[in-house]
């Protein structure tokens, strides 16, 4: 049983030690946080109900003074909070409005319906057909 390629039985030993390879430790610079100050400012100014908009600025001012102070895991917790104010603000200063609009289209397709309604029952009672004498 002889093959073509030669088994490892009869190759040359070789050293099974590798050559010691430097260990490269790649540092980044360090992620700066976002403060959303501009989100913040929009949503103090166009209609801050419940005042979350106030909260994300102040959220945001500590943020950015965090920031430059150098303390980044603070301006980043300070930041993901005026995130969290501008995301609920946002959505209460979207939502509301909508929500508004939609009940007062649907009170006033339910006046105009029930107005129809008077007004026949009330010409019914006004104005008998001449059917019903006959």
């Amino acid at each position: 049983m002889d093959t073509s390629y030669p088994r490892e039985d009869y190759l040359p030993m070789t050293s099974h030690k590798q050559d010691p390879s430097p260990t490269v430790i790649t540092v980044r610079p360090p992620v700066v946080p976002r403060d959303y100050m501009i989100w913040s400012v929009f949503n103090t100014i166009y209609m801050n109900l419940c005042c979350l908009g106030f909260v994300a600025l102040a959220y945001s001012v500590k943020a950015r003074d965090q920031k430059v102070s150098g303390d980044l895991e603070a301006a980043h917790r300070y930041g993901s909070k005026a995130k969290c104010y501008n995301v609920l603000a946002t959505v209460w200063n979207v939502v509301l409005p909508l929500v508004l609009i939609a009940l007062v289209i649907t009170g006033v397709l339910h006046l105009s319906k029930l107005a129809q309604e008077s007004m026949d029952f009330l010409a019914y009672r006004l104005f008998p057909n001449d059917d019903d004498k006959k």
